[in-house]
């Protein structure tokens, strides 16, 4: 999956806002705070068209912040800040373990009712509230509260990451980090707060080692660029055969890596890769979606690893497996293995047992 060399990409490239016509776009759908919005996915927002780069949610249009927002211009129409108001207090019944899309609204057993701030399979709007947020109904009209956004849930500081990482370049914002955090709500948020931090540490220890301390975009060596292109895939390499090195925090490389997690993201990887390198939440996305989702060469997902107590050793299994594990380079081993104890020890945990592969 990952390559140990990286090189500097130099400035990443700027995401161009698309420009406005003469005559202003008619509005479209309202913005809505509690819903996902992936890449080229549009909504309006104070008197302005907006086009969402990459996933995103409960961040407002504007461009500032993470920069997922690209500004299309005034649009007429006169577009409004929150969804259409509600007619009906007639929802349904909650039902535990149905699946509920993100924006359903059901009555609880309490006679409250609940709407979906994301997808899930039917769990308990008062117990996961990350999942529900409460609604007001009065039959001619209902407001939901957003669910709380930023870095609340994840059990690193701003302050900690630049002790982490003294020599990061600015590309790698902590912003942009808590921004991508957002699409996998398990992330360092499972288990116990010994499980949390260990966790979070287990995956920027792999992330310092993949790209340099954060410091490098791409792969060094070049002349491997060509190996990532897997021909045999259906849908072959259509930005080019050198088009899928390494890139980002973890490295993603090979055709079929950046296919799979641009499917996931709603993000056209395939034919973009460098969106990885240009783009900060983009970039981290990449590196959250392989540890939450992605076994690798190992046998179960880095996330997995650690939640399941088989230790941050796993974690590098489901990596680059035979690379480095079972004595194919143990200096790469004690690499990650020497950054995951300087990070626990930074968030004031142990770091567990089988910390080697």
């Amino acid at each position: 999956m990952a390559a140990i060399g990286v090189a500097l990409a130099g400035t990443a490239a700027a995401v161009i806002p698309m420009a406005a016509s003469n005559a202003a776009e008619a509005c479209v759908a309202a913005y809505d705070n509690a819903k996902v919005y992936t890449g080229n996915q549009r909504a309006s927002y104070n008197g302005h068209n907006w086009t969402a780069k990459w996933w995103t949610q409960g961040e407002a249009p504007s461009t500032g912040g993470s920069g997922v927002w690209a500004d299309n211009g005034a649009c007429g129409g006169g577009g409004t800040t929150t969804p259409p108001p509600t007619t009906s207090c007639n929802y349904p019944n909650w039902v535990a373990g149905q699946f509920y899309a993100a924006g359903s609204i059901v009555k609880y057993t309490n006679g409250q009712y609940y709407k979906a701030s994301h997808e899930n399979p039917g769990y308990d709007p008062v117990i996961s509230t990350w999942y529900w947020s409460p609604f007001t109904c009065t039959g001619g009209g209902g407001t939901t509260t957003p669910p709380p956004t930023g870095s609340g849930a994840f059990p690193v500081s701003e302050a900690q990451f630049n002790q982490m990482f003294p020599n990061r370049i600015p590309f790698y914002s902590y912003a942009g980090l808590i921004d991508a955090i957002k699409k996998y709500p398990a992330f360092t948020t499972t288990g116990s707060d010994t499980v949390k931090k260990q966790e979070a540490a287990a995956f920027l220890a792999n992330v310092n080692h993949e790209s340099g301390g954060l410091v490098y975009v791409e792969e060094i060596n070049q002349a491997n660029w060509p190996l990532y292109c897997d021909r045999n895939q259906p849908y072959g390499c259509p930005a080019g055969q050198s088009a899928y090195h390494g890139r980002g925090p973890i490295q993603l490389s090979w055709n079929f890596n950046y296919k799979a997690a641009g499917d996931a993201l709603g993000i056209d990887l395939l034919n973009n890769p460098d969106r990885v390198k240009n783009e900060a939440s983009v970039a981290y996305q990449t590196a959250v979606w392989y540890w939450m989702t992605q076994r690798g060469p190992g046998t179960m997902t880095p996330h997995d690893a650690i939640v399941n107590g088989r230790g941050f050793g796993e974690t590098i299994r489901s990596i680059n497996g035979s690379l480095e594990c079972n004595g194919g380079n143990p200096a790469q081993v004690q690499s990650r293995v020497d950054a995951y104890n300087r990070f626990t020890a930074i968030l004031g945990v142990t770091p567990g047992g089988n910390l080697y592969c």
